[in-house]
C-alpha cells in the first residue's frame, strides 16, 4: 500500500491550513485506498486571525502543530519526524498558513523565505523523484523552494500572484478550480481550490480528487 505524507500549516484558512481543502484531501486519499500520515511544524504560527471578523487577534499565540491536530483528530507528528524514505509522495493543502507559517510569500512574494524544515522536506521528496501535490497557494511554496528547476504549476487565474511565482523560475499555467495541472517531468501536481474565493465546494473537491489520484498514480 502506498504511503502519503501530508503537511498542514495550522487550522483555519486565514492563518493556518484551509480546513475544507485539508479534509477533502484526506477524503480523496482514503478513497484512493492509500495510507497517509499528517505532519506540521511545531512552532508558533505567524499570527492569529479572528475568522469571524478577519482581523488579527492581537497578543494571541497558537502553535501550528497543536492547531493542525484539530483537523488530524490528534493523529499528527512534528515535521521533524518526517522521513522521506518512509513515504511515496507528499501532499500540501493550502490556506494562508502556507504563505505565512511555512514561508513568507504572503508578505514578500517572490523574495520570500521558506522555513528550513519545510524546504528540506520538499527538496528531499523532489530529490528522491517522488511526486508532490500542492493545493491552493501551496504551489507558491514549491516555486520558492524548487523554482530553479522550472516546474509547471498553477494557483488558478490570478495574474498578479502568477507573476510573482514566475519570478522564481517556475512556469505558471492557468487552471479552473475543478481541474489540476500535471508536470510529468518533475512529478508535481497542483490545483487552485479556494484561490478563487467563490469556488464551489463540489468543484474544489473535483480538483483535489484529480490531484490526489494523479499523485498516487505517479508514486
Amino acid at each position: 500500500m502506498k504511503n502519503i505524507a501530508v503537511i498542514l500549516s495550522g487550522c483555519g484558512y486565514l492563518d493556518g491550513a484551509e480546513i475544507r481543502e485539508s479534509v477533502l484531501t484526506l477524503l480523496a486519499l482514503d478513497q484512493e485506498g492509500v495510507s497517509y500520515k499528517i505532519f506540521a511544524l511545531n512552532q508558533d504560527q505567524h499570527h492569529v486571525v479572528n475568522h469571524l471578523t478577519g482581523e488579527e487577534s492581537e497578543g494571541n499565540k497558537r502553535n501550528i502543530l497543536e492547531e493542525a491536530a484539530r483537523i488530524a483528530r490528534g493523529k499528527i507528528e512534528d515535521i521533524a519526524k518526517l522521513n522521506t524514505n518512509e513515504f511515496d509522495a507528499l501532499v500540501i493543502p493550502g490556506g494562508f498558513g502556507v504563505a505565512k507559517n511555512m514561508c513568507s510569500f504572503a508578505f514578500s512574494g517572490s523574495h520570500a523565505s521558506v522555513n528550513e524544515q519545510v524546504l528540506n522536506q520538499i527538496k528531499a521528496f523532489k530529490g528522491a523523484n517522488k511526486p508532490i501535490g500542492a493545493i491552493c497557494i501551496a504551489p507558491a511554496l514549491l516555486a520558492l523552494s524548487i523554482g530553479h528547476d522550472k516546474p509547471t504549476l498553477t494557483i488558478g487565474t490570478n495574474s498578479e500572484i502568477a507573476s510573482e511565482i514566475e519570478k522564481t523560475g517556475a512556469i505558471h499555467k492557468n487552471c479552473i478550480t475543478s481541474e489540476c495541472v500535471v508536470d510529468m517531468e518533475h512529478k508535481i501536481v497542483t490545483t487552485p481550490a479556494y484561490m478563487t474565493d467563490d469556488a464551489k465546494l463540489s468543484d474544489t473537491y473535483l480538483g483535489i480528487s484529480k490531484l490526489v489520484k494523479k499523485v498516487v498514480e505517479l508514486a
